[in-house]
């Protein structure tokens, strides 16, 4: 295991983590569309239960990114989520909205009654895609930031920080960015797509697996159509490119196209992919009986955003831009931990199948029944 096959093969976690945390946010996408499937309160908590079962999946998700990131990457973990705080804490907020509002909008003594506790669910639905889909986009478009690394043996540095944000937006700046936009709004009907796939499959009832399918076109076609506008937009815009003898960042043209035409696996992964969500989105729609959807379409959408982050990092990629300083730009070279960290970390992450597998067994185990009115009548429920 050579230092550059670590760095790769962190990389390549850091992308499966961030794929499956745009799979679970089935959860937020579910709760977006939360007065359109449940149109009844009954409804509506048949949906809030549905998503309640897995929400804490997606929040696990999100922090063991975060923390794959600070330990594989720290310069990207220090810039990004200290720099960027805005962004990020705005998201985090909106996170734990949802706790609380599964915790508390159905107990007594709730004095702001469960609308109030409903609209955050749909807030976070709404705000945590579209940011988390934008502080992707930025992975390809690029952040105002500056890495200043000679700060820290600067002994006449009054400020020995490594990175900084070039101006008082604090990551806000990139929502000015279109194509950041139009990233961001194809991972809000991503998903709902999801969300509506998911309930579908795990809410027994006719009336809202009725809805499901009929609003399920109005977000599919959204999102198809932000997703190829988008993937055309990447594969013909200039990308961030760095010469591994020297460290030097460059531009080059159509530097993403030329990434998986090198790396042809991966453009078969995409192939493949998007292939499989446009199956579980366009059987469920014919198919009135079909209610397994959630299953082709999610594998798919794993396989998708790991290959478009591979994309980002691998192959001499900056996958990190900086659009105030180009060479502060970050790499998975410049922007990693030792050596040491990597490889005694390597080892560690051989447990992760296990502990996939046991994720997986409490999945199954949670959904042998599927959820209905009567569990929400007299069973536990939110």
């Amino acid at each position: 295991m050579t230092y550059s096959f670590l760095q790769h093969y962190w990389w390549f976690l850091v992308s499966l983590l961030g794929a499956l945390l745009v799979f679970l946010m089935f959860v937020q996408g579910a709760n977006s569309c939360l007065r359109s499937l449940g149109w009844t309160a009954e409804g509506r908590r048949l949906v809030v239960n549905s998503t309640g079962r897995k929400w804490e999946l997606t929040f696990t998700t999100l922090v063991t990114f975060g923390g794959a990131f600070f330990a594989s990457f720290p310069l990207f973990y220090s810039t990004s989520f200290g720099g960027a705080y805005w962004l990020w804490m705005i998201i985090l907020f909106t996170f734990v909205l949802q706790a609380v509002s599964y915790e508390f909008q159905n107990k007594l003594g709730n004095l702001l009654g469960p609308s109030t506790f409903q609209f955050f669910l749909i807030l976070n639905g709404l705000l945590g895609p579209l940011l988390l889909g934008g502080a992707v986009a930025t992975f390809f478009e690029g952040s105002n930031f500056i890495v200043a690394k000679e700060n820290l043996i600067d002994a006449g540095s009054f400020t020995p920080i490594i990175s900084r944000w070039a101006n008082a937006s604090h990551g806000l700046d990139a929502l000015l960015n279109p194509w950041v936009l139009v990233f961001g709004c194809a991972v809000v009907f991503l998903a709902r797509t999801l969300g509506i796939l998911y309930v579908m499959n795990n809410v027994a009832d006719e009336d809202i697996r009725s809805r499901g399918s009929v609003r399920l076109l109005g977000t599919a076609v959204p999102f198809v159509i932000l997703f190829v506008a988008y993937l055309i937009h990447l594969l013909l815009k200039d990308g961030y490119a760095y010469d591994p003898a020297t460290g030097v960042i460059f531009m080059e043209p159509l530097k993403y196209l030329h990434n998986l035409v090198d790396m042809w696996y991966l453009f078969v992964v995409l192939l493949v992919g998007v292939v499989l969500v446009l199956f579980g989105i366009i059987k469920t729609i014919v198919d009135k009986n079909y209610v397994k959807g959630i299953w082709p379409a999610g594998i798919g959408v794993v396989l998708t955003v790991t290959a478009l982050l591979l994309c980002a990092g691998w192959n001499n990629t900056a996958y990190y831009p900086s659009t105030a300083d180009l060479q502060s730009s970050l790499t998975i070279a410049n922007s990693c931990s030792s050596e040491f960290t990597l490889r005694t970390m390597a080892f560690v992450s051989l447990l992760i199948p296990f502990v996939l597998a046991y994720i997986a067994y409490c999945w199954f185990s949670l959904d042998k029944k599927k959820i209905d009115k009567a569990e929400i009548a007299h069973g536990e429920a939110y």
